[in-house]
């Protein structure tokens, strides 16, 4: 059995703290509405975001990890379960009352899941080469320069567009890493190219998400975040690194698929904010739970 279902399964646990976690901070810090480094700069005298970071970039080593073996159609589909975890700990520690047509999106995107396990099989990664390179840093400058623009988007549109845009950034991180994590040698690992693109690229979609978060719903930004940064990055693992389902399955990797796709898209559209920012002052998440704004 490869290890790399124990890392997958321990990457969504972490990735479902850390939205949580970065959901409550970005509450709590002033909006921006510009694409501003300096909102990681407010977001990280925050203890909570910097907790939620730690458990991020623990998700982000263990995906890399489990991404050696496992093909890219799983893993990422497997970040989106991490928006299921979010959501059960919303409920049980800041009261979130999630509408009746989200809880059966949960439930979708977990039988999407599990068809993608059981079809998924292990495989190692074929080498991306220099034109897959270039593609991933010309696709860098291009979120960035969408993402000036998603910027100034205020309210749920603004939630989602920025949040696509950051799934965008992390799916093109994700193709990076699978061939990065067959690297043969430190040298090999320390001066690939690839290396600093996953850097860049996640650099990028970590200022999106955190201005997506501001402007709406957790799970409407992370819904986005993660349907964005699931279908690239499937596509081009089938077709471009040697990426496989397992024989007489292709069906039922078809099936979650669709299914887990599906459910993330569903929750852009169904799911209520869990905060928003007043004028003038703060306030805690659970203080907005179960309502939804007039106006954005």
């Amino acid at each position: 059995m490869s290890p790399g279902w124990f890392f997958l399964t321990a990457m969504i646990g972490m990735y479902g703290v850390a939205n949580l976690l970065q959901s409550i901070a970005a509450a709590r810090t002033t909006a921006h509405h510009t694409l501003d480094p300096a909102l990681l700069v407010r977001l990280a005298r925050h203890k909570t975001y910097l907790v939620g970071l730690l458990c991020q970039t623990l998700g982000f080593l263990l995906a890399f990890v489990a991404r050696r073996d496992l093909p890219l159609f799983l893993v990422q589909s497997s970040v989106a379960a991490g928006l299921g975890v979010t959501a059960v700990l919303g409920v049980l520690v800041l009261k979130w009352r999630l509408p009746p047509a989200e809880i059966a999106l949960l439930v979708l995107l977990c039988l999407g899941l599990a068809a993608l396990v059981i079809s998924a099989q292990p495989h190692p990664s074929r080498d991306i080469g220099l034109t897959g390179e270039i593609a991933l840093a010309l696709a860098l400058v291009g979120v960035a320069g969408l993402g000036f623009l998603a910027a100034k988007v205020h309210g749920a549109p603004g939630s989602v567009a920025l949040g696509a845009l950051a799934g965008l950034s992390f799916g093109a991180a994700a193709i990076a890493s699978r061939p990065l994590a067959n690297a043969h040698s430190v040298d090999a690992f320390i001066t690939s190219p690839l290396l600093y693109i996953l850097v860049a690229h996640s650099l990028v979609a970590q200022l999106l998400l955190g201005l997506a978060m501001q402007r709406g719903s957790t799970t409407a930004a992370v819904a986005a975040m993660d349907a964005a940064s699931a279908i690239p990055p499937a596509i081009i693992g089938l077709v471009f690194l040697g990426d496989k389902v397992r024989p007489g399955l292709g069906w039922l990797a078809g099936v979650g698929f669709v299914a887990t796709l599906a459910a993330v898209i569903g929750m852009t559209f169904f799911a209520e904010p869990q905060h928003h920012h007043a004028t003038g002052r703060h306030r805690r998440p659970d203080q907005f739970v179960g309502t939804r704004r007039a106006q954005d």
